[in-house]
């Protein structure tokens, strides 16, 4: 009669992942170096532009609203008072095909200024087209959604009196 072996003893292992083992494990202990930890390389800050460098891409914005004949061009600095950008620019046009071609010229001179991506808000018939340049952030309306969503009173020098 052939010989039966006897079992081997199972032994279980311990449930659940690497991860979820060394979770459980806890906090590696203080004998541990710190240097042995990897550390996280620190983000890069955003680079803001120079007081000197706005001052030149707002001349050429307004330059080419002007050029477009773009109505009640009103430029605001928002330095400290926002996150978002620094200046900002609104102006008004006429009519839709007016504010899309604002836009559209607007973003081929701060394209040739050196400013790679002009993303543009609103260019297929709206009243309210955004364009962002970065540090300024150029509104253009029509007449009637300008005076609805009054950014110049919202921005304006009332914002300082409040503060």
């Amino acid at each position: 009669m052939p010989r039966k072996r006897a079992a081997k003893p199972v032994v279980a292992a311990a449930p659940g992942t690497p991860r979820k083992k060394t979770i459980a494990a806890g906090p590696v202990g203080e004998e541990e170096p710190a240097a042995a930890k990897p550390k996280r390389a620190p983000r890069k800050a955003k680079v803001k532009a120079l007081p000197s460098e706005l001052d030149r891409l707002q001349g050429i914005i307004v330059a080419s609203l002007e050029d477009d004949k773009a109505e009640e061009i009103v430029a605001l600095d928002l330095a400290g008072k926002a996150m978002f950008c620094d200046r900002m620019v609104i102006a008004s046009g006429l009519a839709d095909r007016q504010i899309s071609a604002m836009a559209q010229h607007l973003s081929e001179k701060l394209h040739e200024a050196g400013i790679r991506r002009v993303p543009i808000e609103g260019a297929n018939g709206s009243d309210w087209v955004l364009i962002d340049a970065g540090d300024i952030v150029i509104h253009l309306f029509k007449p009637e959604a300008r005076a609805m969503y009054g950014l110049e009173r919202m921005w304006g020098k009332d914002l300082d009196e409040a503060s």
